[in-house]
């Protein structure tokens, strides 16, 4: 049994919150995240990623937003490493009282089709009942991932009583 599936394992038998979060983060891998999504992850779960509703953030992201359903936590991180080279997810600090989770964490993915690199730091809210996922939220540094994929183009910026480019020309 990989470590992957004692974690798994665990969190079944004790259907503890820390346990079913760290478990569930532990098989985010493309080749495993369908698996314990099916096991950790309620039908009818709530997952946020990055924002509430965000549709210009939404044609870079795909997966930002609310949704509904196992399948939308099967999706998200299938597509993190389709889109992104996983260097590393390193978790800092896990916190739980009764059946809220927070993690927080950083994470370096380098962009598949552009080759940029970035290191982000993430943090987590989960909800967890009877021993499955019933709400995630994922936040991160949203620009960041989102410029990752830029091949180029810049912004005028005005805020503060200035106006500024950033990125590439």
């Amino acid at each position: 049994m990989t470590q992957e599936q004692e974690l798994i394992s665990k969190a079944q038998n004790s259907q503890a919150p820390k346990d079913v979060v760290l478990a569930f983060l532990a098989n985010t891998a493309k080749e495993n995240v369908k698996h314990a999504a099916e096991i950790l992850v309620h039908e009818n779960a709530t997952y946020i990623s990055l924002n509430f509703d965000n549709k210009e953030l939404e044609q870079i992201e795909p997966w930002t937003g609310t949704r509904q359903g196992r399948q939308i936590y099967i999706n998200t991180f299938s597509n993190v490493g389709t889109y992104w080279d996983v260097n590393e997810f390193k978790i800092t600090d896990v916190v739980g009282e009764n059946e809220i989770v927070a993690v927080f964490g950083s994470f370096t993915y380098t962009s598949v089709e552009v080759g940029h690199r970035f290191t982000s730091p993430f943090s987590i809210l989960a909800k967890v009942k009877d021993g499955q996922i019933v709400f995630f939220q994922f936040m991160e540094d949203t620009y960041a991932s989102a410029r990752s994929f830029r091949k180029s183009g810049s912004w005028n910026i005005q805020n503060n009583h200035r106006q500024i480019t950033v990125g590439d020309e």
